[in-house]
């Protein structure tokens, strides 16, 4: 799994989909490869994920894989603090997650609108992050829960269902600082993030759908008008955090931000701090927390390739 983290330097500093529960937590693996996955960031405390899918015992996932790649303790563990409930909104029925989504389709190119921010968050100037890809929710609730009057989160998800079950899991847990939106960020980020009242802080893309056929390359989420997108209106001093655990991705993500050095810089000539290996990758998690599906492929034994950046001003 990789991962990588752009930031922008101000004048004046500012200071992995998985469902689970206590009988059934499954992850779906992609056939081709043995893992995939996404997470939030310390100096604005959290970062996100990108998850494969997983089952509460009323959600059935039907993948042949299931079973074989679960690793329940260790993901229990890790969000036991959220104590989501069993119950969800019958408006999600059974849940059968696609592994693959075409986001060319007519149908998923059509941005979503802006909601209205005031009646999403409880303070809409606040700091933002957008976790792009934000499969079940489970990291943007913990990061939300732990940062309530600090920083507001907005999860993008290509997947309706995910995101109304996720939806009524914020409102059982109360949060005010947190909300997720079905659309394509491909086609909806700019819109949606050019009408915030507050300053856009952090980015995230964790294990996004790899896409690996070279024809289907263009279906990859991360492409020059969405980077352009992320960079333009990430506010001086924001980051951008990208994490795979396909090495391919997380090359082709980490060539996308590394050809705009004059706007964005790898977080190690920043904050010598963040321990890196010879090839730039960062080594450990800069997160609160793991994702879900992150949390499965170091349990698998996947390498995991990450990217911090901060924006700069020149």
């Amino acid at each position: 799994m990789a991962y990588s983290l752009y930031s922008a330097i101000p004048k004046k500093p500012l200071n992995s989909i998985f469902i689970s529960s206590p009988n059934f937590i499954f992850s779906t693996v992609n056939k081709h490869i043995p893992c995939v996955t996404p997470s939030f960031f310390p100096c604005l405390r959290g970062y996100y994920t990108w998850s494969v899918s997983a089952v509460s015992s009323s959600v059935a996932e039907t993948d042949e894989h299931l079973n074989r790649h679960a690793s329940p303790g260790i993901v229990a563990k890790e969000y036991a603090d959220l104590d989501l409930p069993e119950r969800f909104s019958e408006d999600v029925g059974n849940l059968r997650i696609r592994q693959h989504v075409n986001p060319l389709r007519r149908g998923l190119m059509i941005p979503a609108e802006a909601p209205n921010w005031k009646e999403v968050f409880e303070d809409a100037t606040l700091p933002l992050m957008v976790d792009i890809g934000s499969g079940s929710g489970r990291f943007l609730m913990w990061l939300a829960k732990r940062n309530s009057s600090s920083m507001n989160y907005l999860g993008l998800e290509i997947r309706p269902k995910l995101v109304t079950r996720a939806e009524y899991w914020i409102n059982d847990l109360g949060l005010k600082n947190a909300h997720f939106i079905s659309t394509n960020a491909m086609v909806s980020f700019q819109r949606l993030v050019s009408t915030y009242h507050g300053p856009l802080m952090l980015v995230s893309i964790l294990c996004p759908d790899p896409h690996f056929k070279k024809k289907h390359h263009k279906r990859r989420v991360l492409q020059k008008p969405l980077v352009d997108s992320i960079v333009n209106n990430l506010a001086h001093g924001g980051q951008v955090f990208i994490q795979s655990d396909v090495l391919d991705v997380a090359l082709d993500m980490r060539n996308y931000f590394d050809a705009v050095p004059d706007k964005l810089v790898h977080i190690d000539s920043v904050d010598p701090s963040l321990p890196c290996d010879g090839d730039g990758w960062v080594l450990n998690n800069p997160m609160g927390i793991r994702t879900e599906r992150e949390i499965h492929a170091e349990y698998e034994g996947c390498k995991i390739y990450r990217r911090v950046y901060k924006k700069v001003q020149h």
